[in-house]
């Protein structure tokens, strides 16, 4: 089966604010879904939008609604509106995401671990981080891992929140762990 990435706000702006969204096209090309509610969130910002619509154009990603009233879109509506006792409500773009991904079989494409963490573990949703992808790429010959610190540098410069100081950190922390 061709597994099928639905990305939140975050992690895609992530590679759209250091223009490295061509290693999203590189890796997951024809495989990325953009919830309606991501790409509606990226309309604030014409610059990255515009870097949205040529990965759309080029087939790289499309971008896809959730009907009202259907099951996806009620997990969307509880996720941002009421969610269960004790736990807080998340985002448009994660709560879609989750919800499609759950839904649709799919992973999800996520850096805020606050907010998606519960729901990951609850409905067991493969997912992924800009991290996880960046090393990814690194794997395929891609990027080297100096490109990959650069990359994770200039994520961080445009306020991204990485859970490491240096990309070669994340993978020594978070990549031996997944591979033990």
């Amino acid at each position: 089966m061709t597994e099928r990435y639905f990305f939140d706000t975050d992690c895609l702006s992530a590679f759209l604010w250091v223009r490295k969204e061509c290693i999203l096209a590189k890796l997951y090309a024809g495989k990325i879904i953009l919830p309606s509610q991501v790409y509606g969130e990226l309309q604030k910002e014409p610059h990255l939008l515009a870097r949205v619509d040529a990965l759309k154009t080029g087939g790289s990603l499309r971008v896809e609604s959730m009907a009202a009233g259907s099951v996806e879109y009620e997990d969307y509506l509880k996720m941002t509106k009421k969610p269960e006792n004790g736990v807080r409500v998340i985002g448009r773009g994660e709560a879609a995401g989750i919800a499609m991904a759950r839904r649709r079989g799919g992973i999800l494409a996520s850096n805020n671990m606050r907010d998606i963490s519960f729901y990951v573990n609850k409905y067991k949703i493969p997912h992924i981080t800009a991290g996880d992808i960046l090393c990814e790429a690194m794997d395929a010959g891609i990027i080297s891992e100096a490109e990959g610190n650069t990359i994770w540098s200039n994520m961080i410069h445009r306020r991204r929140k990485l859970p490491t100081a240096t990309f070669s950190d994340y993978r020594q922390k978070f990549r031996i762990q997944a591979d033990s």
